[in-house]
């Protein structure tokens, strides 16, 4: 449990210039590339100052939201799994992706039945939560089960709020027994044992962030849940990820993060 946050690989994807095209649940208006490009930096400088050794791959042409990484693929310090997108339009990111996770992985293994997008899948200490929503139904919630059984993982099953789009949209774990979340996602029963800290109602997204060793990434816009955090004495490494946010994304989502 010790190193459960000591990440020190990482995988990331340069964001490509179709990036305004990215999928979206809301119309905020497209992303700047350039912007995207830049908050992008800024993220993969942070993982690199924690001491992660991140490998950044190129841009994918033509799969916009292929720089969101967590979505085709989870990973563990012993294995990787390829997921299933249920969009037609990011279906190509899962193959191109399993190259490099090939030569990082000795243990690489593929869903085969149903759909899974990883911003479903929270990682605990001691379990696996797979959360159906939008993009994960419960035929790959199932699957995706039994070849965590087979990792001799556990795992369990819990409903996302229906007006999201990933189980961790709503929801981050800060530290061994805390977990960041929203008012709407708190009460679920997966969730009885650990502590809970809220965000208010108007940061919502402020629920999405990672903790890397010692320190807690978070979008820089979300004042108040910083606030809060400062006063537990977590120590944050606030981020800019206003643009991203526009094709529904957070800091999740933007790397694959393990152990080596």
């Amino acid at each position: 449990m010790d190193t459960f946050f000591n990440y020190n690989k990482a995988i990331a994807r340069r964001p490509s210039k179709d990036v305004c095209n990215g999928l979206r649940t809301v119309d905020s208006g497209n992303p700047s590339y350039e912007i995207v490009k830049a908050e992008h930096a800024a993220y993969v400088e942070a993982l690199i100052r924690e001491g992660v050794d991140v490998e950044v791959l190129d841009p994918l042409l033509g799969f916009p939201d292929a720089l969101f990484v967590e979505d085709p693929a989870i990973v563990f310090s012993d294995a990787a799994i390829v997921l299933r997108s249920s969009m037609p339009e990011r279906r190509g990111e899962s193959e191109t992706l399993a190259r490099a996770l090939d030569n990082k992985f000795c243990n690489t293994l593929y869903l085969e039945h149903g759909f899974v997008d990883g911003g479903d899948i929270l990682q605990l200490p001691d379990a696996v939560i797979i959360g159906l929503s939008q993009r994960t139904n419960r035929e790959g919630a199932e699957a995706l089960g039994a070849i965590l059984k087979r990792l001799d993982k556990k795992s369990f099953i819990c409903d996302s709020p229906k007006e999201v789009l990933h189980l961790k949209s709503d929801c981050s774990l800060i530290d061994f027994e805390t977990i960041l979340v929203t008012e709407r996602l708190a009460n679920e029963e997966i969730f009885k044992d650990l502590n809970k800290i809220l965000v208010p109602l108007t940061e919502l997204s402020a629920a999405n962030a990672i903790r890397i060793k010692s320190k807690i990434f978070i979008g820089e816009q979300f004042s108040e849940t910083i606030q809060i955090l400062e006063k537990l004495q977590y120590v944050l490494v606030p981020l800019p990820t206003t643009e991203i946010s526009k094709i529904d994304a957070g800091l999740s989502c933007m790397s694959l993060r393990w152990r080596g």
